[in-house]
C-alpha cells in the first residue's frame, strides 16, 4: 500500500493505482470524460488535469501512478485554471443544442460546463460539422458533432464486447467517430455505448425523442431472460415503461447489460397484449370477465378429470416465469392430482435426470469467478448470443491468460482472444469429449470408465491432446454445458462424460443455465412426480387437458410439429399468457403480467435469489400469474392456497428450502451412463467432402429466446434477428448446390419442408446446416435435432 495526501486527506491505496482512484478512496471528485474503471486509460480527454507537488506541470489523475508522500491538490488555482481551459477547449465545436438533446438533463459535458466552463466563448472561427451516419436500428448518430473524442465506445468494443466496431478517422480538427465503412453495430452489447457516452453523441434509437430525463420515475428490477438476472432500472413515464438501464451489481452483471435485456421492454408495449381473458367457443373467440373465465376452467376440468383421471392433465411452465409462479404451478398439480409438470419445454434426453428433482443444474461457481478462470470448456454454448454477459466474463479471463475451448458445430466467433474451437457435427460430439476423455486419462495416468473407452473414434486428435494437457494445467478450471448440450438428444451421456473430465481434471463443471429462471424451477420442483411424464412424453403421449403458462410451443419445445399435433387433439388447452397467441390449439386465454407489471423472485445460475417488484400498474384487465393460480386453486376448493401477497408465497416456496445446500448436491445429479460414442470423420479430413446428409443446427437466437423479446421491434430489425430467419449452409453444400447469397433453397426434415433464403457460413462443421430453433420457419419442420435434404429451389 502507499499513502499520499489529496486536497489535505491522507488516503493509502495499492501500490500502481492511479490518482483517480486514489481521490475516489479519499470521496474527492475529479472531473472526467474518457476515464471509465471497467476501460483501459486513454487520457485524451485531459479534463483530470490536477496539481502534483514538485511536478511543474498539471498531470493527468487518470493516467498519473501515486507514490509514497505524493501531495494533490484537485482545487488549487492550476488545477482549476487547466481544467478550465480544457473545458473551453471542449466546448470549441460543440453545437449549442442542449433544449433539443435527448442527453439534455443527463449530460456528463453539459454538467461540467455549468461549472468549468465560461459564460462566453472567444471562438469566432468558423465550426465543424460532422454528418450523421446509420449504424442499426438501436443506436443514433445524428448529432455526432457533439462527440468530444472520449473514445470510450471505441475501448468498450476492443475490450468488453471483443469487437472493434467504433474507430476514429481523421486527425486533429478532422478526426471523428465511425463505424467501419457500410458496417452496422452489431454487438450484442451494444447499448452499452449509450451509457457510456458523454455526451449526445450516441443516444438510444427506441428511446429518442420519446421523454427528457426528468419526467421519468425509475425502479429496481430484475432481467428475466437469460440465466444471469442483470439487475435493471426500469424508468417509466405515465405508467408506461420507456427506458431500461443497467444497475450496477459488481456481483452479477457489473454495470453492463445485454441489447436484450436493455431493448426488450418494447414487447410491453406490444399491439398483441392481452388485456382481458378470452374464450373460444364454436370457433370464435369471446373476451369475458374473470369470474366467468375460471369458471370455465374449472367446470372443464372437472368434466375431464371425471371422465379421463387426473392423469389425463399435462401442465408446462416456462423458466422465464416467478419462483412463486412457478412454486403455486406445482402445487396447483398437486392438488389436482396430476404428476405430469414440466418447465424443461426444449429437453429431449431425460434419461440421466434424478427423480425427485433432487440434483440442481446451476452454473456451479459465482458469476463473477468466471472472470478468474484460467481454462474452460464450453460444450454445445453459442456463447455470445446465448449468455452475453457470461461471455464477457470469460472474455476478461482470456485477456489475462485463460485457455477457452469449444465443442461446438460452429466456429462462431466468441470474440474470445486465443479460442481453441473443435468444430464438429452433434453427432460427434460424444465422440470428441470422449477422445478429450481419453487424452486426459493418459495425461493423468488413469483408465477411462469401461462405457467411454469404446469406439473407433476415441484415438485423440491433435486438437483434444493439446486441450487436454491445457485443461490439466489449469489451477482455477471449469466444464461448462450450454443450451445446446442440454438439447441436445444424447444429453444424459454428454453431461456424464463432461462430469468425468470435470472430475479427473479437478474443475468445476457447471451449466449456462438457458432462463431467467432455470435454476429456481428446479429447486421449486416444476418437475414430473413420481410416474410423471416430462415435456416431450407430454407430446409423445397426448393429454387430454394442458396448462400453459407463458409457453408458446410452436417456439418453446423440442419437437413444435409435435408439440402442435398433441394440443390440436386436447379437449381443452388453457393458456396464461402475456399476449395474444395460441388462437389455433387454445380454448382459453388468461392475461397474465410481465415482470414490470408483478412482483416476485428470480434464481440466477449462480443460485442467487433476487426479489423485485412490479415498476407499473398491470394493462387492462392483466392479473399476475400467482394470483390466477391461487383464484384457480380456490376454485378447485384446494387446501392451502390462502396467500394474500407474493411475499407470503415466497416465503411458502423457501420454507424448507436451503438453497446453498441444494446446489452443492447439483453435480450428483450426473449419472454416469455408459456411452457409446461412434466413429466420425475427423474435421481435417472432411475439407473436400460430399456427405450423404447434413444434420441440423438449431441454435435459439438471442431475439427469438422468449416470448417477450419476440415482440421488441427493434431488436428483430438487428443483423442477428435477421440471420435468424435464413438457412446457413456449410460453404461445400452452397458452392455445390450454385447458390449466390439470399437465394430460396428446400429444407426437408422428415417429411417436412420450408423454403428459406440461404447463406454461406464458412464457420458451420463441413455437415452441418444452422437452422434455427423458435422461429416460424422451425415450427414448420420437425425435431431441434435431425437429418435435413437441402435442395436449390
Amino acid at each position: 500500500m502507499v499513502e499520499l495526501e489529496i486536497d489535505g486527506k491522507k488516503v493509502e491505496v495499492p501500490e500502481g493505482s492511479m490518482v483517480m482512484e486514489a481521490a475516489k478512496r479519499a470521496d474527492t471528485y475529479i472531473p472526467h470524460f474518457c476515464y471509465h474503471k471497467k476501460l483501459s486509460i486513454a487520457a485524451n480527454c485531459r479534463m483530470c488535469l490536477v496539481d502534483v507537488e514538485k511536478i511543474p506541470k498539471a498531470v493527468p489523475a487518470c493516467a498519473t501512478p501515486v507514490s509514497s508522500g505524493m501531495i494533490v491538490r484537485t482545487k488549487s488555482d492550476k488545477a482549476v485554471k487547466s481544467q478550465q481551459a480544457v473545458m473551453e477547449f471542449l466546448l470549441i465545436n460543440h453545437p449549442l443544442d442542449c433544449p433539443i438533446c435527448d442527453q439534455g438533463g443527463e449530460c456528463q459535458l453539459q454538467d461540467l460546463a455549468v461549472g468549468y466552463g465560461k459564460s462566453a466563448s472567444r471562438y469566432r472561427e468558423e465550426k465543424r460539422v460532422v454528418f450523421h451516419k446509420n449504424v442499426g436500428p438501436l443506436i443514433s448518430m445524428q448529432e455526432m458533432t457533439r462527440c468530444i473524442h472520449c473514445t470510450r465506445c471505441v475501448r468498450f468494443g476492443q475490450e468488453i464486447a471483443g469487437v472493434m466496431e467504433f474507430g476514429m478517422l481523421g486527425r486533429g480538427e478532422h478526426a471523428e467517430i465511425t463505424a467501419f465503412v457500410g458496417q452496422s453495430i452489431d454487438s450484442e452489447l451494444s447499448g452499452n455505448m449509450i451509457d457510456l457516452c458523454p455526451v449526445g453523441a450516441l443516444t438510444s434509437k427506441p428511446f429518442r425523442f420519446s421523454a427528457r430525463t426528468w419526467e421519468l420515475t425509475r425502479r429496481k428490477s430484475v432481467s428475466p431472460h437469460d440465466g444471469v438476472g442483470a439487475n435493471l432500472i426500469v424508468q417509466m413515464k405515465n405508467s408506461r415503461v420507456m427506458r431500461v438501464l443497467p444497475l450496477e451489481n459488481e456481483a452479477v452483471n457489473e454495470c453492463w447489460l445485454s441489447d436484450k435485456d436493455r431493448f426488450s421492454y418494447e414487447g410491453l408495449n406490444s399491439a398483441e397484449r392481452l388485456t382481458r381473458p378470452m374464450i373460444r367457443q364454436n370457433g370464435d373467440w369471446h373476451e369475458v370477465d374473470w369470474q366467468t373465465a375460471l369458471s370455465y376452467v374449472a367446470d372443464s376440468f372437472g368434466k375431464i378429470t371425471a371422465q379421463h383421471g387426473q392423469d389425463a392433465i399435462g401442465m408446462l411452465a416456462s423458466p422465464h416465469s416467478t419462483l412463486e409462479e412457478l412454486f403455486l404451478f406445482k402445487a396447483l398439480a398437486n392438488g389436482l392430482g396430476t404428476p405430469n409438470v414440466d418447465h424443461r419445454l426444449r429437453q429431449s434426453d431425460f434419461a440421466g435426470e434424478v427423480q425427485g428433482g433432487q440434483g440442481v443444474r446451476w452454473l456451479g461457481m459465482p458469476i463473477a469467478d468466471l472472470a478468474n478462470v484460467d481454462r474452460a470448456l464450453v460444450i454445445g454454448s453459442h456463447l455470445r448470443r446465448d449468455h452475453p454477459l457470461l461471455a464477457a466474463r470469460l472474455r476478461q479471463a482470456a485477456r489475462n491468460g485463460a485457455r477457452v475451448g469449444f465443442v461446438a458445430a460452429s466456429s462462431d466467433d466468441s470474440l474470445i482472444p486465443g479460442a481453441h474451437p473443435v468444430v464438429v457435427a452433434p453427432s460427434a460430439w460424444l465422440a470428441e469429449l470422449s477422445a478429450i476423455a481419453r487424452a486426459i486419462a493418459t495425461v493423468r495416468g488413469v483408465e477411462l470408465p469401461e462405457g467411454f473407452a469404446r469406439g473407433d473414434a476415441l484415438t485423440p486428435s491433435d486438437d483434444a491432446r493439446r486441450a487436454a494437457e491445457s485443461f490439466v494445467a489449469g489451477v482455477q478450471t471449469v466444464v461448462l454445458l450450454g443450451n445446446d448440450a442440454v438439447r441436445h438428444p444424447e444429453f444424459t451421456k454428454l453431461h456424464a462424460l463432461a462430469a468425468w473430465i470435470a472430475e479427473q481434471a479437478g474443475a468445476k463443471l457447471g451449466f449456462l443455465t438457458e432462463a431467467a429462471n432455470t435454476v429456481g424451477a428446479q429447486l421449486v420442483g416444476a418437475l414430473p412426480g413420481p410416474d410423471g411424464l416430462d415435456a416431450s412424453a407430454m407430446f409423445d403421449q397426448p393429454r387430454q387437458a394442458y396448462v400453459l403458462m407463458n409457453v408458446e410451443p410452436e417456439f418453446d419445445s423440442a419437437d413444435p410439429a409435435r408439440a402442435l399435433a398433441a394440443l390440436a387433439q386436447a379437449g381443452l388447452v388453457v393458456s396464461l399468457s402475456m399476449f395474444k397467441h395460441g388462437a389455433d390449439y387454445a380454448d382459453v386465454l388468461l392475461p397474465i403480467a410481465p415482470f414490470t407489471e408483478t412482483a416476485g423472485a428470480f434464481v440466477n445460475c449462480e443460485g442467487r435469489l433476487q426479489a423485485f417488484n412490479g415498476v407499473a400498474p398491470p394493462l387492462g384487465e392483466t392479473r399476475p400469474a400467482w394470483k390466477v393460480l391461487r383464484v384457480l386453486a380456490n376454485l378447485f376448493e384446494l387446501p392451502d392456497f390462502e396467500f394474500d401477497s407474493v411475499e407470503q408465497v415466497r416465503r411458502a416456496a423457501l420454507r424448507d428450502l436451503d438453497i446453498p445446500a441444494r446446489l452443492d448436491n447439483g453435480s450428483a445429479s450426473a449419472v454416469v451412463d455408459a456411452p457409446h460414442p461412434a466413429a466420425v470423420p475427423s474435421p481435417d479430413d472432411t475439407s473436400g467432402a460430399t456427405f450423404e446428409r447434413y444434420e441440423r443446427l438449431p441454435d435459439v437466437p438471442i431475439y427469438h429466446a422468449d416470448p417477450l423479446v419476440r415482440r421488441a421491434a427493434s431488436l428483430h430489425l438487428t443483423l442477428a434477428a435477421r440471420q435468424a430467419v435464413r438457412a446457413s449452409l456449410p460453404a461445400g453444400l452452397f458452392d455445390r448446390l450454385g447458390l449466390a447469397q439470399g437465394d430460396a433453397v428446400r429444407v426437408t426434415q422428415g417429411e417436412r419442408s420450408v423454403t428459406l433464403p440461404a447463406w454461406r457460413d464458412e464457420k458451420l462443421a463441413p455437415n452441418v446446416v444452422r437452422v434455427s430453433a423458435a422461429t416460424p420457419a422451425s415450427a414448420a419442420l420437425g425435431s431441434l435435432f435431425g437429418d435435413l435434404v437441402v435442395e436449390k429451389v
